[in-house]
This record gives structure tokens, C-alpha cells and sequence, in this order.
């Protein structure tokens, strides 16, 4: 058989382009009361068998049937007969080689994904599915990162044992800590939180668990097997292939009945390996190779999908679109976005926009890569300083505003500037603006505006590195990171951009200080439901925190002028203030004007607002005082290592908002030579990733 370098060139030639590449949208086995077809695409392939079964693992073939060659390298083969439930495989002749294969484009399958299962999608409805729709949206979105195990499989948490780790734990109603029906847990939990969007991780079928294992293994699932297929371990039954299909649905209507719009962390960057079914019916086509006949590997996971591919980008298209429709999905991360071409992301924002309206489903992902990536033509990525290339509507981790919040989540002994690190006093006041002033940093330093804050995801945590909490046990005191916590938190969310979280972030989730927990054992990365409860104080706090957001106009603007609401921004050693124009053309703002101090100093500071009308709305220890407001006098104190917001009074008589700041005696220079050292270690760290 050729080599990968072979099959490029030839994937490469007109001929190949123009006689092959199949425009139809109709790949796959589309299933009703009516009949059947089967459809696969293998342009390779002299000869290709369809296999039928009974069984999704297992057993023999009950038929065996020659396909018939189709134009554009399209295979084919159609019954009047009703195929619901009936399982299939490929064997294709390529170059003289037998090759099994299950349907690249199935849409469910039998245990473990190694068989394709035709199936009438209506027939896995749940009852009033035809009904289910998102919620309305409200005027932020506050989007909480989950794993669907890790959400019920403490036993705290209070969901029924056989429901713990699964689909269905989301269709629990009014579950409470260890069942005392006091402290609400899961759903009813998130509600009072505040939290708009569960963003799920990876819930395709994935290859890195045995769904016909121990309940107990557990995988964060970046590892794609197929690609539009719910992933069995998940279900209450992975054997037969509508359960997973209809209980992932369930998940979903019950969070939509709960008010959360629902986002699916998806990974089209590379398949968990290279003996996936797009080689085995395609070799080669749907992987980039280098011109030296290297397999590209810019995922760190063995390979790349070549997404610049006409029928490459063609599927992640259709099985992005497919998503939204069948599974009324309401957004969508994308792992490693910066290993996907700009054009197809484009592609895919214009086709949502077409369908569901402008920006209504959630576009963003990770503007980054491993390493290099074999991307032909040159085609620009989805990275960070091709920011400008893209849709408004698509967001971008900033990662520079992570590091710069709480340090380093590379290297974990490193402060941040709640930690008190000097030099990231520019970035902190750059991320106020969502970097729409001076743009985001590539990892070459250069820079690329940003369009508008909705490109923009302002976060400190996710579920890679360590949790907040862990990263705060590296950098600070005991004693202190209870108040930094607090602090990290009222920083990012004084940030525009769209807020995202780690679930469990709120009340100091743990993972023992372990940096990458991909496949450590669930034990030690599910929800621990108690800490919720015994850390109340800093969960109210974040409550509070995105109460107050969805009253300010001025932070959850996603326009491109928002940026322009920002103003007097004032820098010292470990403080950063700034005001924001709160005002809304839309509704009536309770403020009209805010003033917002970071201060990371472990000294009081203390400022003199100029004219009256200011209140406290939050402060180091609660988040919740706008609901009650305090009047400033001619002083007011942003305590050591706190954020302190006020808010002017929509119908108090405008001021020139003037801020005089009193800082502690801190020489100057000092703080000039500090600021540049860590600015430059910072900048060396950027370089070498």
C-alpha cells in the first residue's frame, strides 16, 4: 500500500479534487419505517462488503452484501426493509488488503464503537423531546465546565447509586448533601449558583474507557472514536445503542428544563489514534502528513486531522451542525482550536448563524497548539494572534489573563498578581477590556486585536492544570488563600469577555495538588459535594459576584466599543483601578458609573472618591452588599489582597468620578526594575512552550 507521503501527493492532484469529493450530505445509514441506505465514502476502495449483525459485539454476520459503486468515491446500498436496531461494519478492499472498518459517519453503535448501528433517531426521542428548547438568554452567560461522571459519582452528592457517573444523574430532581433534604446538590445546586451554561466535556464515544468494564474507570474522554455517537459509559446500558443515545437527550431536556443552556466540549483535532475508521476507509486523507513523510503531531496525541481537507471539513461541518440539531446542543468548545483552520471555523460560525441566528449558539475554544502542526497551504489557524481572522462570535481562551490573575499554570511555584508578582499591572488592566485596547499576546509576543469582547472567554481555572485552589496552595500562605480565592474570582469577573469556571472552583475543589488528571482514578476527580457546604462562605461569595454581573451593562457589553467603557486607569505596585460606563441603552442601570480597585497588596489602600452618589457593592469579604448598598463617605478602603467595587447611583447628579489614590511609600524605581525582571521571566516562559 502506498505511504502516508504517497497518499498525500495523490490526495493533493486535481484529478483527485475533482473526481472525488462528494457534495452530498447524506453519508452514513439513514434509518425510518420506510427503509434504509447505507452510504460510505471510501474513494480507495475497489470493493466494499456492508456486514449486518444482530448483536453490537460479538456473533455473526446475518448478511453480507456487495455495495455498488456511486460517483465521487461513494459507496451504496438501500432495503425497503426496516433496520432499526441492526448493527454493521465495512470490509473494503484497498490496494489488495482486506480492512474491517465500522461507518465513520454512524451515528450509534454497539459497545465500545467497534460495530455501526443503524438507527431511526425519532424512535430515541425522549416524550416531549419535539418540545425541548433552550432557555431564554438572560444578559450575561456564566458558563460552569462539567464531566458528566464527576458530577454524581460521589456519593454526597446524594443521586441514586445506579444513576451515579451517568446521563440520567442530570434528570434528578431536588437532590440534597447525603439526602438530608437541606443542602441542595446538582442541578437545584447550579441554579442558585447562578451558573446560564453547562459546558460538558467530551461526551462521544471515546476509546480510553471499556465500556463493558469497571463503572469505577474513568477518563477526561479527549479521545475521539466516533465522532456522533453519545459515549456509552455514560449510559445506563452501553449494549444496546439507543440508550445512550435517548439518555444523553434526557440530560440534556432536563438541563434545558432547569434554565442552563447546554455546550458540548468538542475535539475534531485528532482521533484517539491512527487506526481510526477514517484511515481504514480513507488512508491518509483525513491526517496531515510533513513533506518529509513525518505524521504530524501538533495534538500531542499522535496525530493530526487535516480539517483544511474539502471532505475532512466537510464532516467536522456536518457533525458540529448534526449535534445542534438531533441533540438541540446549545454551544460548542473546541479542543486545541488552534489546530483548525480559520476557514472552517468561519465556515461552521456562517451555517449556525444561517440557521439558529446570529451568535445565538456558543462558538470558542482554545486558540493553541502542542507543537507544529503539517497544515497544507499554509492555511492560517484559529490561534491567538489570527484573532482578527475570525468571526466576532467566535471566543478565545485568554490564558494571558489566567497567568497573569494567579501565575504561572505551567509552572506552578510561580505567583501571579494576586499573589503579589510584580509586573502584571498592564495585563490585569488589559483584561478589564478583554484585551480590546492593545489585543492578546501570541506566544511570540506579538499582538492582534481583538474584534470585540465576544472573543473573549475570561477565566482562571479549568479542568487542565491544577484547580485554583491547588495553584493557590503553591503561591500563598494557608491562612491566606481562602481571601485570595475571593479575590481571584471578583477579579475575572470584573473582566469583560464571557465568564467560564471549573465546577467545584466555587468552593475550592481539590485534586491533591495533581496537575493533569486525565486518567486518575474518579475518586480523586469527582464533585465532592461536601465542600460545597463546608466552604458556604466562598461559595456565596462567587453567588454574589455573578448576582451583581448581570447587573452591569458595562462589564457584559460584547460590542466592539465596550472596550471604550473603560476608562481612568490608574497602575501602581500590586494596584490597578479603573471605571467603567454602566450605563445601558436597553434598560435602566441601578448604576450609571463603577469604580473597580484590584488591590493585591497585603496594605490597606485607601481612595477619595470625588462628589456623591458612590455605594460599596462588594468587598473582600462579601459580594453581596449591592443588594443592600452602603453610601461611601469621603473615604473608602479596598482591603489588602481584595477587590473593592462601587457603583454611582443612576439618579444621583454626575461627578468627574475623580479617584485619588493613597498608596503605601513603595519606591518607584524599585517597582519599575521588579515589574520589567518578571515581565521578561514571563515573556521566556511564553517563548519555550
Amino acid at each position: 500500500m502506498k505511504t502516508a507521503l504517497e497518499w498525500k501527493k495523490y490526495y493533493s492532484t486535481a484529478e483527485f479534487k475533482e473526481n472525488y469529493i462528494y457534495r452530498g450530505n447524506d453519508l452514513g445509514a439513514d434509518c425510518t419505517d420506510a427503509g434504509a441506505y447505507f452510504k460510505l465514502w471510501s474513494p480507495a476502495a475497489d470493493s466494499v462488503t456492508l456486514n449486518l449483525y444482530s448483536e453490537g459485539d460479538g456473533g455473526k454476520a446475518i448478511a453480507c452484501i456487495p455495495m455498488k459503486k456511486e460517483e465521487k468515491g461513494v459507496w451504496s446500498w438501500h432495503t425497503g426493509e426496516d433496520m432499526h436496531g441492526i448493527y454493521y461494519d465495512y470490509v473494503l478492499e484497498i490496494e489488495g488488503e482486506q480492512i474491517r472498518s465500522a461507518d465513520p459517519w454512524a451515528r450509534a453503535c454497539g459497545i465500545n464503537g467497534r460495530r455501526s448501528m443503524a438507527v431511526d433517531l425519532r424512535r430515541t426521542d425522549p416524550e416531549g423531546w419535539e418540545k425541548d428548547r433552550a432557555p431564554a438568554e438572560g444578559p450575561e452567560r456564566i458558563i460552569y465546565e462539567l464531566h458528566v461522571k464527576e458530577f454524581s459519582w460521589d456519593e454526597s452528592g446524594g443521586f441514586p447509586e445506579e444513576y451515579r457517573g451517568k446521563y440520567r444523574a442530570f434528570t434528578c430532581k431536588d437532590t440534597t448533601l447525603c439526602n438530608d433534604g437541606v443542602h441542595p446538590t446538582g442541578l437545584s445546586y447550579l441554579k442558585d449558583l447562578g451558573v446560564t451554561h453547562v459546558e460538558i466535556m467530551p461526551a462521544y464515544d471515546y476509546g480510553s474507557v471499556d465500556e463493558s468494564g469497571d463503572a469505577a474507570q474513568f477518563n477526561w474522554g479527549y479521545d475521539p472514536v466516533n465522532y456522533n455517537v453519545p459515549e456509552g459509559s455514560y449510559a445506563t446500558d452501553a449494549r444496546h445503542g439507543e440508550v445512550r443515545i435517548r439518555e444523553m437527550k434526557e440530560m440534556i431536556q432536563a438541563l434545558h428544563a432547569g434554565g442552563f443552556g447546554v455546550i458540548l466540549d468538542v475535539v475534531y483535532n485528532h482521533t484517539y489514534s491512527l487506526d481510526s475508521w477514517f484511515q481504514r476507509t480513507a488512508p491518509w486523507y483525513f491526517y496531515r502528513v510533513f513533506d518529509d513523510g513525518r505524521i504530524s503531531n501538533g495534538s500531542a496525541c499522535g496525530n493530526d486531522v487535516a480539517s483544511e481537507r474539502e471532505m475532512c471539513a466537510k464532516y467536522i461541518l456536518e457533525s458540529v451542525l448534526y449535534w445542534a440539531e438531533e441533540y438541540h446542543i446549545d454551544g460548542f468548545r473546541f479542543d486545541l482550536m488552534g489546530l483548525l483552520d480559520v476557514d472552517l471555523l468561519n465556515q461552521i460560525r456562517r451555517e449556525l448563524d444561517n440557521r439558529y441566528g446570529k451568535g445565538v449558539k456558543i462558538l470558542f475554544g482554545e486558540p493553541w497548539a502542542a507543537g507544529d502542526t503539517a497544515i497544507e497551504d499554509d492555511a492560517p489557524r484559529a490561534l491567538r494572534e489570527n484573532i482578527n481572522l475570525l468571526d466576532e462570535n467566535i471566543g478565545m481562551f485568554c490564558d494571558l489573563t489566567r497567568d497573569a490573575v494567579k501565575g504561572s499554570s505551567l509552572k506552578i511555584k510561580r505567583p501571579g498578581f494576586i499573589t503579589g508578582a510584580s509586573g502584571y499591572e498592564n495585563d490585569i488592566a488589559e483584561s478589564a477590556a478583554a484585551w480590546g485596547k492593545t489585543g492578546v499576546s501570541s506566544i511570540k509576543g506579538e499582538r492582534a486585536p481583538a474584534k470585540a469582547p465576544s472573543q473573549i472567554i475570561t477565566y482562571v481555572s479549568c479542568h487542565d492544570n491544577q484547580t485554583l485552589w491547588d495553584k493557590l496552595g503553591e503561591t500563598a500562605a494557608d491562612e491566606d488563600r481562602m481571601r485570595l480565592n475571593r479575590m481571584a474570582a471578583a477579579v475575572y469577573m470584573t473582566c469583560q469577555g464571557t465568564l467560564f469556571f471549573l465546577s467545584g472552583e466555587e468552593f475550592a475543589r481539590t485534586k491533591g495538588g495533581m496537575e493533569d488528571s486525565f486518567d486518575a482514578p474518579v475518586s480523586l476527580n469527582r464533585l465532592d459535594w461536601s465542600l460545597a457546604w463546608k466552604n458556604h462562605d466562598l461559595v456565596e461569595y462567587y453567588k454574589g459576584l455573578i448576582g451583581l454581573r448581570r447587573q452591569l451593562p458595562g462589564l457584559c457589553d460584547k460590542s466592539a466599543k465596550a472596550p471604550e467603557r473603560i476608562d481612568n486607569i490608574c497602575k501602581s505596585h500590586g494596584v490597578v483601578s479603573f471605571t467603567v460606563d454602566n450605563r445601558s441603552k436597553n434598560s435602566c442601570s441601578r448604576w450609571d458609573r463603577l469604580w473597580i480597585v484590584y488591590n493585591s497588596t497585603k496594605q490597606s489602600v485607601i481612595s477619595e472618591p470625588e462628589g456623591k452618589g458612590w455605594e460599596i457593592l462588594c468587598d473582600a469579604s462579601d459580594s453581596g452588599r449591592w443588594k443592600s448598598p452602603s453610601p461611601v463617605g469621603k473615604r473608602v478602603t479596598a482591603e489588602p489582597q481584595s477587590v473593592l467595587i462601587l457603583g454611582h447611583r443612576a439618579d444621583c447628579p454626575a461627578s468627574r468620578n475623580g479617584i485619588v489614590h493613597i498608596r503605601d511609600g513603595e519606591e518607584e524605581e524599585k517597582r519599575k526594575k521588579g515589574g520589567q525582571r518578571q515581565r521578561k521571566e514571563w515573556q521566556e516562559e511564553k517563548d519555550a512552550v
